[in-house]
């Protein structure tokens, strides 16, 4: 059953837990969701332009790799697709936010053996800081948060985002526009909420994911172009890049004009990003 709800526009849930007439208005999710009670969960969020979702197949690739890595059971994707491209055909540009839970059920963190999944679907307006971002570049500073290291979950965009959010609060308290993110051996991973292209040497290079951080959309579509190499990168050797750019679906690449004290002028990072990147 595909229900929408009075909450917002735009904002539906595939929930054949309940009758529609059961469903408060003023709530979207069950208090006993699994979303809610663990994180147990993915989402991705995608470009809007044009009416149209910018790397859709990347995306939907990504919903895959979650459902399958997590155990859920198989997506009603074209049901999603449907109602992804009726909200999106009418906006310029917009930010789509796909969300999915294992529903309700299960016994404590025991998943129930066939869950009824919760989707939500949702469309925001997009943020405009962005294009001056990538217009004048950003200065970045090392956050103090540190990320763990689980390969089961590397690499997914799942609901458990606390060490992203700890991340944040952190970065309140720095000068500076986002911060460069390391695990807990001083590796870097990536941006607050975005991944890292370093150029050295006329080479270009991207944090090893294998354990920590999320991949982005943004970044497996610079891969399918463009030869980046995979490598643990320390983070006075990012310092030292003759080049580093921050990277996602909504953002696409921001050059970095400071990283702490050292710094990178702007024209320069432009043209690299036309040389190496062909943007």
């Amino acid at each position: 059953m595909i229900k929408k709800l009075g909450i917002a526009e735009f904002f539906y849930v595939f929930d054949t837990l309940k009758k529609e007439s059961d469903v408060d208005n003023q709530q979207l999710f069950s208090n006993t969701d699994r979303g809610l009670a663990y994180g147990d969960g993915f989402f991705t969020t995608a470009l809007v332009r044009d009416g149209n979702v910018d790397l859709w197949p990347l995306h939907r690739n990504r919903l895959v790799e979650c459902q399958q890595r997590l155990g859920f059971p198989e997506l009603r994707l074209d049901e999603i697709e449907f109602l992804v491209q009726e909200q999106v055909k009418d906006k310029a540009e917009a930010v789509l936010k796909i969300l999915i839970t294992r529903g309700e059920g299960g016994r404590g963190y025991q998943a129930p053996e066939t869950p009824q999944l919760s989707v939500s679907i949702q469309v925001l307006p997009f943020p405009s800081y962005y294009t001056t971002w990538q217009q004048n570049g950003i200065e970045v500073a090392l956050s103090r948060v540190k990320l763990g290291i689980q390969p089961l979950l590397a690499g997914l965009k799942t609901l458990n985002r606390l060490e992203q959010v700890l991340i944040k609060q952190d970065a309140l308290t720095l000068v500076c526009d986002d911060v460069i993110v390391t695990d807990i051996n001083d590796r870097v991973i990536e941006a607050s909420a975005a991944n890292i292209i370093m150029i050295k040497d006329n080479t270009l290079y991207t944090p090893d994911l294998s354990g920590s951080g999320i991949k982005g959309v943004f970044l497996s579509a610079l891969e399918s172009k463009h030869d980046i190499r995979v490598k643990n990168i320390a983070f006075d050797e990012l310092k030292a890049a003759d080049g580093v750019f921050i990277c996602n679906s909504l953002m696409q690449l921001v050059p970095v004009v400071r990283i702490e004290n050292k710094h990178f002028d702007i024209a320069d990072l432009h043209e690299l990003k036309r040389r190496f990147l062909g943007k």
